[in-house]
């Protein structure tokens, strides 16, 4: 006998990867530059040059064993410490090499995290929709309940009120990401706050800690100014899980970390539970190389030109087509509300123009589509009529 839910999650992919897969069938019937697919958020902007600069450095410097061999469970010591020292430069805080654990990516930080918190089956974990599909699958793989808080469509912000009546005194977590995968919103100091001001509530009602599980693989890709709060500048129970897979666009490296910041309820006691999902999920000791790549690069900010150029070609097209958007201020991601209401059946119409966007469905938000646009520029320019076919489809055949 196997477990019927492992085979049902191995046996059938998330709707993105369907529609990727799809993609490469079509690509082969109809070539390249006739598919336009949207589908992955593969980051299209090359590593920093300062990546594989240091790259190069550690290959030629350091024996075979010393590169390749294992580091501590938790982590490099001096790569732990450069992390830190770079958090506490940009965001006034404290830490040290001790409130940080290395991770195989965001993935890993996330699962670690969501199995050291959950403490038997009756125990919940928060999203806020819309969000990545794979939180489901991380909380209830891992013995816990999964509840969400339904998208707050017009600011793409948090329903408030109904995250409030939502927490209960079997919540362990509320994961919060932003800048958001699927809308590219950012949540503001305002709504941090405001979740904040809840949780300590809540918290205090139900005489334990309620963990904010800050989800930022995003946090460096935002246009326009735009400020991201560093969130456990503002609740203290917060544990962040990073990824360097698109700040550094190294999303086949995974490489991440968990922090867990000294004002944590039972930080230490924090700090070894995820220490020990983390070992018994096989994910100690990250990979060696990456980890003195990313300890190297702390400080190495991506250049997001590119993104934010196909951003406003994409975004200010789509709406003169009349398109509905919310306006992305963060990551690669436009989310486009369906012209007929229904984002699946907007997603079948589109593929005959092999025009492929992920319907929101599985985001909790089933009137969108996901489209990344963190794509090739020529791509998008060549996609538009594409879009314009899709939505002209849907005015013949309605009251639009």
């Amino acid at each position: 006998m196997l477990n019927k839910t492992m085979l049902n999650l191995g046996s059938n992919r998330s709707v993105i990867r369907e529609l990727f897969e799809y993609g490469k069938k079509q690509i082969e019937l109809c070539g390249a530059e006739n598919v336009y697919d949207y589908s992955l958020g593969n980051p299209s902007v090359p590593a920093p040059e300062n990546v594989n600069i240091n790259i190069k450095k550690l290959v030629d410097s350091k024996t075979s064993i010393s590169l390749h061999g294992y580091t501590s469970a938790v982590g490099d010591n001096a790569v732990r410490t450069a992390i830190a020292d770079d958090l506490n430069r940009r965001f006034g805080t404290d830490y040290t090499m001790s409130n940080l654990y290395m991770t195989c990516g965001a993935a890993a930080s996330l699962v670690a995290t969501i199995r050291a918190l959950v403490t038997e089956a009756a125990d919940e974990i928060i999203a806020i929709a819309p969000f990545f599909p794979e939180y489901r699958p991380f909380v209830e793989a891992n013995g816990g309940k999964f509840s969400f808080v339904s998208a707050d469509t017009e600011n793409f912000q948090v329903n408030f009120d109904e995250l409030e009546s939502k927490i209960s005194a079997r919540t362990q977590g509320i994961i919060v990401n932003s800048p958001n995968n699927p809308s590219g919103t950012v949540y503001n100091e305002d709504t941090i706050k405001r979740i904040a001001d809840i949780l300590n509530r809540k918290s205090k009602e139900y005489n334990k800690p309620i963990y904010i599980i800050c989800d930022e693989p995003y946090r460096e890709l935002v246009y326009d100014d735009v400020i991201v709060p560093f969130v456990p500048n503002f609740y203290d129970n917060t544990i962040v899980c990073y990824s360097y897979s698109k700040s550094l666009s190294l999303p086949g490296e995974r490489i991440g970390y968990a922090l867990i910041p000294s004002k944590c309820t039972d930080a230490t006691d924090l700090y070894n539970a995820i220490a020990g999902a983390a070992r018994i999920c096989g994910y100690v000791c990250a990979p060696s190389l990456m980890q003195y790549v990313v300890g190297a690069c702390a400080s190495e900010k991506p250049d997001i030109s590119a993104y934010k150029r196909n951003r406003d070609l994409l975004y200010n097209s789509l709406t003169e087509m009349g398109y509905e958007c919310a306006y992305p201020a963060g990551a690669f991601y436009l989310f486009i509300k369906a012209p007929n209401g229904n984002a699946g059946e907007f997603s079948e119409i589109a593929k005959k123009y092999n025009l492929l966007l992920v319907p929101g469905d599985s985001f909790e938000c089933p009137t969108y589509l996901r489209a990344a646009y963190c794509v090739d520029y020529e791509m998008i320019k060549r996609s538009l009529p594409a879009f314009e076919k899709a939505i002209l489809e849907i005015k013949k055949c309605s009251d639009y």
